[in-house]
C-alpha cells in the first residue's frame, strides 16, 4: 500500500511576476527596497509578488501590478514557471504584457523606482538569478 508522505506539509508557496515591455522593446524593471527581511533587497526585478492563500497566479499578478504600481495591462500572457531556489523558495509563474505609458508617473507603493531598460542594459544590473533566467528565456523566445 502506498503511503502519502505529503500529508500535513504546506503546499508549495507560489508567486507571480510580469515581464512588461514597451513598443521599443524595453522592459519595465523595479528597484526593490534595501530592507532587512525582504527577498532580494536592493535588486532590480520585474513587478510581482506572492499569491494569497487560494489565489491563482493569474489573479495574483493582476492584484500585484495594481497594488505595487497602480498598473493595469491588457493581454497578460502566461509564459512559464521558475522556482526562486536561492531566495523565497516560491514557484514563480512568469507572465508577459505590453504597456507604453510613462513609468515615472506610476504611483509606486513599494521599492525605490520603476524604469524601462533596454535588454542590453540588464547585464550591469543586480537582478535575482531566477528573474534573470526568466527574462533571458522570454527574450530568447521573442520573434526577432
Amino acid at each position: 500500500m502506498h503511503q502519502d508522505t505529503t500529508a500535513g506539509l504546506p503546499a508549495t508557496a507560489r508567486g507571480a511576476v510580469a515581464i512588461i515591455a514597451n513598443r521599443r522593446g524595453e522592459l519595465l524593471l523595479h528597484l526593490r527596497d534595501d530592507l532587512p527581511g525582504i527577498a532580494w533587497p536592493d535588486h532590480w526585478s520585474v513587478l510581482g509578488g506572492g499569491c494569497d492563500p487560494d489565489e491563482d497566479p493569474a489573479a495574483a499578478i493582476v492584484r500585484e501590478l495594481h497594488e505595487e504600481a497602480g498598473l493595469a495591462v491588457d493581454g497578460l500572457t502566461e509564459l512559464f514557471e521558475i522556482r526562486d531556489e536561492h531566495g523565497s523558495g516560491q514557484l514563480i509563474t512568469f507572465f508577459a504584457a505590453s504597456w507604453d505609458g510613462d513609468e515615472t508617473a506610476l504611483p509606486l507603493a513599494e521599492g525605490v523606482k520603476l524604469q524601462f531598460l533596454a535588454p542590453e542594459d540588464l547585464e550591469i544590473r543586480t537582478i535575482p538569478p531566477f528573474i534573470r533566467d526568466g527574462i533571458n528565456r522570454h527574450l530568447a523566445a521573442r520573434p526577432a
